[in-house]
């Protein structure tokens, strides 16, 4: 999806790190966003917290990595992947064709819907009709950007470049709804007391062309070993009770399965 409203953000600089046990190999650096709240956010003393964090130290301890998290504004994930200024990245990113035309993905870590929010007082529906002439936002170079031009394509799609910055937004009367993976919108806005006038708006938002396959783990083209490597990690912290564990703290339930969403 094309938003045609853009709307800038600071840039994301900050460097978190965490050390595993050392092996011969360098240390492995993992792009995150640290502004996807429960994913990743960063706290008030420069932390780094959330499940897509502990998911990536759960998965280098299975690794025996050395790793160091990078933290990276979101619609520059991709190129700066490219130009290794990491080496794999870990920030709820979903696994599209596009996508795979420039990087490699792991197998999935985790899939679920994506869905629209209005005001519980909104006069029109979750569809192409209702939301026709109205103000969505979305997170800009997410995948609800490519779905909400292609499902909403009479609306006037507004980019941001933090998912919290379309709440806000949408709190403040700026934007009439916003679309978003389910449980980011549920956790991060509905339950918190700035969204308590707001409510889903229609169901669960499917597209395989633009949500792809789930969320994996993205490193670059080629590199196969890496790849492989977190594959394997995933299958053996989904068998240990490790991302059971990890997965209880953030959610009720198992967000593994579910349906294609991300960013």
């Amino acid at each position: 999806m094309i938003r045609r409203t853009i709307l800038t953000t600071a840039a994301a600089a900050a460097l978190a790190a965490f050390t595993l046990p050392a092996t011969a190999q360098d240390t492995l650096r993992i792009g995150v966003e640290g502004a996807y709240p429960p994913f990743s956010s960063t706290t008030s003393d420069g932390s780094l917290v959330g499940f897509d964090i502990e998911i990536a130290q759960a998965l280098c301890a299975e690794m025996q990595r050395e790793c160091e998290l990078v933290q990276q504004e979101w619609d520059g994930m991709i190129p700066a992947l490219k130009a290794q200024k990491f080496d794999a990245i870990v920030a709820s990113m979903s696994i599209t064709e596009e996508r795979k035309r420039q990087i490699d993905f792991s197998e999935k870590y985790y899939q679920t819907p994506a869905r629209v929010v209005a005001p519980k007082s909104a006069d029109f529906e979750g569809t192409a009709e209702g939301l026709a002439g109205k103000r969505i936002g979305v997170q800009r170079g997410a995948t609800h950007q490519c779905y909400a031009e292609k499902a909403f394509p009479d609306a006037e799609i507004v980019l941001y470049g933090t998912q919290d910055e379309v709440f806000r937004d949408l709190a403040l009367g700026r934007i009439d709804a916003q679309l978003s993976d389910s449980l980011i919108a549920k956790e991060g806005f509905l339950d918190t007391d700035a969204g308590a006038d707001y409510a889903f708006l229609g169901g669960d938002h499917l597209d395989i062309e633009c949500y792809g396959e789930g969320v994996g783990i993205a490193v670059r083209k080629g590199d196969e070993e890496l790849r492989d490597a977190f594959s394997a990690a995933i299958l053996a912290i989904r068998e240990d009770g490790t991302y059971a564990e990890i997965n209880d703290k953030f959610f009720e339930f198992d967000i593994y399965g579910g349906r294609p969403a991300g960013q």
